[in-house]
């Protein structure tokens, strides 16, 4: 479905990222594992998509760096001549109440989760418009959508990042560029299994469909948004979340 491809996924050494480049490469695209601190982490996941019989490369860089995520842009263009997928999976969190929550964690998650999307598509945009197609798909939350406690600066970021897709969407889409975000719910990965037995229940508690969505479930999400199948999606947000968000 997406064979001779060149796919860009930021942050995707682990958990959804790294999901999201097997299922891309699985269908043929040829994916560039974007990761910053994790190199360990990243050269597995593309030797993971090698042992399927895939192509892929790691490539660090910070994205909350403008112009080091231009540097990394003009490389990879250069090195693959185009750039036809994007999904903007970089992000982190710094959890605290708002009247604990330090300037600098607000800062950095910001910083990364939304600064970070606008420098990849800002970057990338150029030769979309050149190529006069691509597909660009960022990742929000659902607490983007809903809020959450303890979580004024991610919340924030990823509401950002919604309002970044519907933009980015009009200014593109007379070139045949589709933008749209992807709205995880609570889905299984490091960062959950790091919660609490009853954090994990009270979670769950909150979900119509009463479970943890998986992270296979949220790649074949993205794989349908970057093939041709999707060539008349934009602007929208698809909310993976088990019902949360409805």
């Amino acid at each position: 479905m997406l064979k001779g491809k060149t796919a860009l996924v930021t942050g995707a050494a682990r958990g959804l990222g790294r999901a999201i480049a097997i299922r891309l490469a699985e269908e043929g695209a040829f994916v560039v594992i974007n990761y910053n601190g994790s190199k360990e982490k990243a050269e597995e996941t593309a030797e993971l998509i090698r042992q399927n019989g895939g192509g892929a490369v790691t490539w660090q860089c910070d994205v909350s760096d403008y112009d080091k995520t231009g540097e990394m842009i003009k490389e990879l263009v250069r090195e693959y001549g185009q750039i036809d997928i994007l999904v903007n999976n970089a992000g982190i969190t710094k959890d605290n109440l708002i009247m604990k929550m330090s300037e600098e964690d607000f800062d950095r998650v910001i910083a990364t989760n939304l600064k970070g999307t606008f420098n990849t598509i800002r970057h990338i945009s150029r030769q979309m418009l050149k190529q006069r197609s691509g597909k660009i798909i960022n990742m929000s939350s659902v607490t983007g959508i809903l809020g959450n406690i303890g979580q004024a600066n991610y919340s924030a970021s990823k509401a950002g990042v919604i309002g970044l897709t519907k933009t980015m969407a009009r200014e593109l889409a007379s070139r045949g560029i589709c933008v749209n975000a992807i709205a995880p719910g609570f889905i299984e990965t490091e960062m959950t299994d790091a919660l609490s037995d009853a954090a994990k229940e009270a979670a769950a508690a909150q979900i119509p469909m009463k479970r943890f969505g998986q992270a296979e479930e949220v790649a074949e999400a993205a794989v349908f948004l970057a093939s041709e199948k999707a060539d008349y999606i934009t602007g929208q947000v698809l909310c993976i979340d088990g019902g949360m968000a409805m």
